[in-house]
């Protein structure tokens, strides 16, 4: 194999998981685990360790079962373009773009028309292609289906059992014929029994409920492992009907052939690792899945979901099982979803709004609750324009918070955005606050999957936009004063004003209803707080002193319509100033009426039994447990806070 140090080429597509193993421990990027790590629990709290400690990959070659186990696969931004192979991320983008010119320019001649057919002859050979026969994904026929034989993760102290967290889920509109290649969780409930957690916007959740109305059971095949480009394709929000298997091909540059499965009559690709076969039976009643350690940092709760009964399992030779784990950011779902920005934001611009320059979601808004825009902006309103057209597009419709720009600004500079933010926005007039759907996994929406969203205009603002001038006198506030009157603040960081960053955060013990809202009316009441734009709650638990840890509870907690507010001046005016409530929210204090999930730790007797063998696992330096600087901010044992 060609050693890639310098360079990433796709000069070959990765045949099995194997392949890709091989490529990483070339490149230096993998380390094997020799000694027995046990998938429940231990293999979560070593890869935890890993990835937020930029980590190797891990194969775990012994973990009780006759298959390693392979995780952090993708936690690099090497590591993903090598799956993908590419260079840099956005090489694909500039790929995606080159065709589309290539496809949509003007042929104004015959020769113009002509050179379109090389183009036309890749995309050909991109298309997923049926062969005859058995694949050697099916060279090893298990004689009884038994997920017990597979490594299968329990991932988290309060997870409803182990879960398979890197399916690709292969299901049939049964109308069309139209196949969807998604990725849900899948939790274990016996040897052929898991769950089938697909969000009800989903493609598969469609097809579903087809069969649903025509009482058909469903066939259903669920593959692991082979190119990892199959892997991120079932990630991919691609507009419906569009085969994934034409995406992977042009990520791959090679068609997928796919062979027909045993026991059902989907088709899958040939050179997978893994291949679960099976159905869901309509006419059943769902069974409760759940609790799971999810990507937001929070315990996703019990939901009854459909039953997917394995009819077979088959493997080929020398497999590879993969996993991942999610939980507080960052996790390698963050390079994934890196991956999606970077892949997607060129057909984003192309079929829902050309002015957009650039897009980046930051991992602390764990894809959906914080997205950044810079838009090349031409017209007043456009920056409102944009926030429709987006939160319109297909998965961004879960978008929860979203800040716009104007072209040529760093989004990856945080402590600049702020300041532009500080600069330019008018609280009172560039805010734009609506209801709408809400991916289920928003814990803080007060109803399951419909809440709200923030848009925040920091454009430089046109003529006609302007409206009161910009505040002229400094920010100010009475630190001393606030912290005696109210002794339920435990922090307030207010350093922020000192560079140009109109915002204050406080963190407070809350023990009284409506609680935030009387103690910013109080502040405000006695001037303590002046001149500054945009004041934020959180928890007591809260470290003021990680941003990062900030950005990730606020945006998680946050439901804009009950939670954004402007103190009261009176006589119907209001203060210029947003304050968002980023606190847990409770029935008794609060009203909510939902569970409310605890953050995800591990558990003291798996981090103490790592620390202990770390030595033998030859990982390198000790790296001590993630999780002990957020048991803090758990209330009570168990996936929910109170009870």
């Amino acid at each position: 194999m060609r050693n890639l140090r310098n360079s990433v080429k796709r000069n070959l597509v990765y045949k099995s998981l194997h392949d890709f193993v091989s490529l990483l421990e070339s490149e230096d990027e993998l380390l094997r685990v020799k000694a027995f790590v046990s998938p429940r629990l231990e293999i979560t709290e070593i890869a935890d360790r890993m990835v937020k400690h930029g980590g190797k990959a891990l194969l775990f070659e012994n973990n009780g079962t006759a298959f390693p186990l392979l995780i952090n696969a993708f936690a690099s931004d090497r590591r993903i373009c090598m799956a993908l192979g590419v260079n840099h991320l956005d090489d694909i983008e500039k790929n995606i773009g080159h065709l589309f010119h290539k496809i949509t320019g003007p042929r104004e001649g015959f020769l113009d028309k002509l050179r379109i057919l090389p183009v036309l002859k890749d995309l050909s050979s991109w298309m997923p292609k049926s062969v005859g026969g058995r694949g050697v994904c099916q060279e090893i026929v298990m004689d009884k289906p038994d997920l017990s034989k597979l490594p299968v993760l329990t991932c988290w102290p309060s997870d409803g059992g182990p879960f398979i967290t890197l399916p690709c889920v292969h299901t049939r509109d049964p109308e069309s014929g139209t196949r969807n290649l998604g990725m849900y969780r899948m939790q274990v409930f016996g040897p052929e029994l898991t769950g089938m957690h697909w969000h009800l916007h989903k493609g598969s959740a469609g097809h579903y409920d087809k069969y649903k109305k025509s009482g058909q059971r469903m066939p259903v095949t669920v593959t692991l492992g082979g190119d990892p480009v199959y892997t991120y394709a079932a990630t991919a929000p691609l507009p419906e009907n569009l085969d994934e298997y034409i995406f992977a091909g042009f990520l791959r540059h090679k068609r997928v052939s796919l062979v027909r499965c045993l026991t059902n009559d989907l088709e899958v690709p040939s050179d997978v690792d893994f291949v679960l076969e099976g159905y869901i039976d309509p006419t059943e009643d769902f069974i409760l899945e759940g609790p799971f350690g999810d990507h937001t940092g929070f315990y996703s709760l019990t939901g009854y979901f459909p039953r997917f009964h394995i009819t077979c399992i088959t493997h080929r030779k020398n497999a590879i099982f993969p996993a991942t784990i999610v939980g507080i950011p960052p996790q390698e779902d963050g390079w994934i979803g890196k991956a999606t920005e970077r892949i997607f934001r060129l057909p984003l611009k192309m079929t829902v709004a050309p002015e957009i320059e650039n897009m980046h979601m930051p991992v602390e808004g764990v894809f959906h609750n914080l997205t950044l825009v810079s838009i090349n902006k031409k017209y007043p309103g456009q920056a409102a324009k944009i926030m429709g057209s987006l939160w319109g597009a297909g998965q961004m419709m879960f978008n929860k918070t979203m800040v716009v720009f104007d072209a040529g600004v760093d989004l990856y500079n945080y402590r600049q955005l702020a300041q532009i933010v500080s600069k330019q926005v008018d609280p009172l007039m560039d805010v734009h606050i609506l209801r709408g759907p809400a991916d289920i996994l928003d814990h803080s929406s007060s109803h399951y999957a419909y809440g709200s969203k923030i848009g925040i205009d920091a454009t430089l603002k046109l003529p006609e936009e302007r409206t009161d001038p910009e505040m002229s006198n400094s920010p100010e506030v009475d630190e001393e004063s606030i912290l005696r009157a109210f002794p339920e603040i435990s922090a307030l960081r207010s350093d922020f004003l000192e560079n140009g960053i109109s915002l204050i955060i406080i963190s407070i013990w809350k023990t009284k209803k409506d609680q935030v809202r009387q103690l910013t009316a109080d502040i405000f009441r006695h001037d303590w707080i002046r001149n500054v734009k945009f004041l934020v709650f959180t928890d007591a638990s809260t470290d003021l002193s990680l941003l990062s840890e900030v950005t990730w509870l606020v945006a998680n907690n946050l439901d804009p319509v009950r939670d954004c507010f402007y103190p009261d001046k009176g006589d119907g005016k209001r203060y210029a100033v947003l304050c968002q409530d980023g606190t847990r929210k409770t029935g008794e204090l609060d009203g909510f009426t939902r569970n409310w999930p605890n953050v995800i730790v591990m558990d003291d007797t798996t981090i103490s039994k790592i620390d202990q063998q770390w030595g033998s696992l030859q990982l390198g330096s000790f790296i001590p447990s993630p999780s002990l600087h957020f048991k803090s901010l758990v209330i009570n044992p168990g996936a929910t806070v109170y009870g």
